[in-house]
């Protein structure tokens, strides 16, 4: 059984669990996991755990993307994408590209995201999905976001449509973006042709067809966490799970700590503990 991580191009009306299931096939696995949720009519970068280092993937939930998409400027529609129902409708052909470039703009930085109801988010032990289905809107507290970069540019052709590129932290709604972009213009607006064309690290150049996955080592799923090599009787250590001094660990800085053999092959990724450190995962066996 492989154990590795694959960037997948996820194509578009595919759920990552869609992709999920297409790869246990292909790989001939069930311990196939993903690290971030893309909706179904997105594509782009999906990057899946594979055996051993589906105990990886929590430390890559939080890597920040990246997207292009287009906004669509004066219709709001109930989903804030084009699968949607339209909701509203503004005129909007006056806006101008400064000016969509300035409401982008105020809506960089550290910034207040209220989830759309579309979402995967649980609010009183049920996902808003399943509640917007049944026609039922709740109250979701705001929560807070990091946009690294948000450029817009007008499409050529393309009256009142917006190129859009999203540099983002985990958990930020690029759907939300548009829609308050669309209000920030003084009317309304939604997004479509959502890309995610990175996931910290890992980009489109690497992403391959679910139907042809290339397993990649575990060690690239933690390689930015701070790393170390050990020699082999710390390592039996590591591998045996045992608290570890940080001298004796060799680990610097504020952790966690991707640890690897004398070959670089991944042994465990420690965290600190007290005065010393402990495993978060090992996922190389003892007897290894």
């Amino acid at each position: 059984m492989p154990d590795g991580i694959a960037v997948i191009d996820k194509p578009a009306g595919w759920t990552s669990h869609d992709v999920v299931a297409k790869a246990r096939g292909v790989l001939g696995t069930r311990k196939v996991g993903h690290s971030g949720t893309l909706d179904p009519d997105a594509t782009g970068v999906l990057v899946l755990g594979i055996g051993r280092a589906t105990r990886l993937l929590r430390f890559l939930t939080a890597l920040p993307k990246s997207y292009e998409a287009e906004i669509v400027l004066g219709s709001e529609t109930d989903t804030l994408d084009s699968t949607g129902r339209v909701t509203a409708r503004h005129e909007m052909a006056g806006v101008t590209g400064a000016e969509a470039r300035r409401a982008a703009a105020s809506l960089t930085g550290d910034i207040l995201q209220v989830p759309p109801m579309v979402s995967a988010v649980r609010v009183g032990g049920r996902r808003l999905h399943q509640l917007a289905r049944e026609g039922v809107e709740v109250e979701r507290e705001p929560r807070p976001v990091t946009v690294h970069r948000f450029e817009v540019a007008p499409v050529p052709r393309g009256e009142g449509v917006l190129q859009a590129e999203v540099d983002c932290s985990s958990g930020t709604y690029v759907r939300v973006l548009a829609a308050d972009l669309g209000r920030a213009l003084g009317g309304g607006a939604h997004l479509r042709n959502l890309r995610r064309i990175a996931v910290g690290g890992f980009g489109l150049a690497e992403a391959h067809p679910v139907e042809s996955p290339v397993v990649l080592p575990m060690a690239r799923a933690v390689e930015h966490l701070d790393g170390v090599r050990v020699g082999a009787a710390v390592a039996a250590d590591v591998t045996h799970g045992r608290v570890l001094d940080r001298d004796r660990l060799g680990a610097a800085g504020a952790g966690p700590w991707a640890v690897h053999d004398a070959d670089g092959c991944l042994l465990a990724v420690y965290e600190p503990f007290r005065t010393g450190a402990k495993p978060s995962v090992v996922v190389a066996s003892a007897a290894s």
